[in-house]
Order: C-alpha cells, then sequence, then structure tokens
C-alpha cells in the first residue's frame, strides 16, 4: 500500500499534484519489494497538474500488473484522472472526486475552468447567429465579452480540454476496462468497440461544465454509478476497510489541523512529509 494524502483541510497552500511531486513518490515506488506485483494506492488530493498524474502513472504500470485506488476522502480534478488509471476503485459513502475540465490562469492570474471558458463562447454564438437570422446586430454586452477574451485563453482552455479528455479515456480503455468481457445486465461479450464508446462517453461527460456546473462538483460512488456508468467497489463490502479508512482519515485530518504538514507519501517502507513553510516573525515582510 502507498499512500499520497494532500492536505485538503487548510486553504491558501501548496497541497496541488505537481512537478515537485515526481521524485518522493518515485521513490515510494521504488520502496516496494520486487515481487509484489500488486498495489493499492490510497489518494487524497484536491488536484492539480494532469501531465505530472501521466507521469505517475508511468512510473506504476511498467512495475505493476494490478493498481488499485483507494478514494480516502476526495480526489479531485486531476486526482479523478489519476484515480481512472486504476484497476479498481474503492470508495465509502464519504469519498468523492469531480470533473476533469482543467482550470486555466486568466489575466489576473486567477485560474478559471477551462470549459466556462468555452461555453462562454458557445452561447454568444449562439446569440449572435439568432440576432442577425433576424436582421439584428449582436448583443452589445457580448461584443464586449469577446473583445476582453484572450484569443490565447481560448487556445488553452481547447489544448487542457482535450487532454484531459484524451488522458481519462487512454487509461480507462487500457486499466480499467481491461477486465471488462461481459455486460453484467445481458452477460453478452464486451466488444472493443463497446469499450472504446463507454471510455469516451465518461471522458467527455466528466469533462462537461454544463453538467457538474461547478469544477468542485463532487461526484459521490452512486453518482460515479448511476450518471458516469463506473463500476465502483464498496469499502463496506472488504472486511474491516470501512472502518479502517475513517480511522486513517481521522489520523490525517487531526495531522493536518494540528502541523504545518501539507503532503505526506508513506508506505511500510518510506516515508516523507513536506511541510508548509514557517515565516520568521524576527524578519520584516515589505507590504
Amino acid at each position: 500500500m502507498l499512500c499520497y494524502i494532500a492536505n485538503v483541510v487548510h486553504n491558501n497552500i501548496n497541497n496541488s499534484i505537481d512537478g515537485t511531486d515526481d521524485l518522493p513518490f518515485n521513490e515510494m515506488v521504488a520502496s516496494v519489494p520486487s515481487e509484489c506485483k500488486e498495489v493499492d494506492i490510497v489518494l487524497v488530493t484536491p488536484g492539480g497538474l494532469a501531465n505530472q498524474v501521466n507521469n505517475f502513472v508511468n512510473a506504476l504500470r511498467p512495475r505493476f500488473d494490478k493498481v488499485n485506488f483507494i478514494v480516502l476522502n476526495m480526489a479531485m480534478s486531476a486526482g479523478t484522472i489519476f484515480i481512472m488509471s486504476g484497476d479498481e476503485i474503492v470508495m465509502s459513502k464519504q469519498s468523492k472526486f469531480g470533473p476533469i475540465d482543467p482550470q486555466i490562469p486568466n489575466r489576473e492570474g486567477r485560474f478559471v475552468p477551462a470549459q466556462s471558458i468555452l461555453l462562454a463562447l458557445e452561447d454568444i454564438r449562439k446569440r449572435g447567429e439568432e440576432k442577425l437570422k433576424n436582421h439584428e446586430q449582436p448583443v452589445w454586452t457580448d461584443i464586449q465579452l469577446l473583445k476582453n477574451i484572450d484569443p490565447r485563453d481560448i487556445g488553452l482552455a481547447q489544448s487542457a480540454s482535450n487532454y484531459s479528455i484524451e488522458t481519462v479515456k487512454d487509461f480507462l480503455l487500457k486499466y480499467k476496462f481491461k477486465t471488462w468481457e461481459k455486460h453484467t445486465s445481458s452477460n453478452h461479450p464486451v466488444t472493443k468497440e463497446e469499450k472504446e464508446e463507454r471510455a469516451k462517453q465518461i471522458a467527455n461527460l466528466l469533462c462537461d461544465h454544463s453538467v457538474w456546473k461547478n469544477h468542485g462538483h463532487a461526484i459521490n460512488r452512486d453518482v460515479a454509478r448511476d450518471i458516469c456508468k463506473l463500476k465502483i467497489t464498496h469499502s463496506e463490502d472488504v472486511d474491516g476497510l470501512d472502518r479502517a479508512m475513517r480511522r486513517m482519515w481521522a489520523m490525517f485530518y487531526w495531522l493536518f489541523e494540528n502541523t504545518q504538514m501539507v503532503k505526506i507519501f508513506v508506505s511500510e517502507n518510506y516515508c516523507i512529509i513536506r511541510n508548509a513553510p514557517i515565516m520568521n516573525p524576527l524578519i520584516p515582510v515589505k507590504r
């Protein structure tokens, strides 16, 4: 078992998946005995960089035949992309993941959902076409909005969204669906084309801002099954696991509330803890 646990208790800390995680994560993977071919990853993350998730998966998949994810509390955004690379996803009643629509920085440096930009453009286009059909001028506010949208943001929004969708689709086909042989409803064999279509549907749905409305929307295991059509293992179905997950999260929650810990990489043979920088009160800060 490997644990990647980020502090999601406190705000305004650098708790996202990023390039600084590469070395400690790879070292944690390397600490697993060579004869071990299956691993469970206990995950808590608010999200981060999708390309870094790809690096995680590239470190895990050549090493293990089976990779399972235990969503201890939340696995949002890039964390959702990560768990889609699992052979099995285990969730409790409290577990959640989220939409994969990427966040991009705007002119002010604030991160906004890429899909919200694309949806806004689509709405403006529809309203403009309707006005032109009626021989009317487009709405003045729409024209002003278009003037204020940087074309580079549009390109970035499109490429980032496509990257998230294609990554999830690829992960599902390669890993989550590799043992999906029969439909549960009809017991008929599952074709390659059906797997590809289901993976495409799930990836597009998870990236659809018009469905979830908010990048932070929590998707529980019932929605994952009923809406996303994903097979989820319930923690109660594994003897002792549900209670163990509650106790483990209670321990991490206490640590995050009462210490400067930001991220924890821990396994049986490895432990790295990253702390938030503490400002020295004796050093004056320019304001």
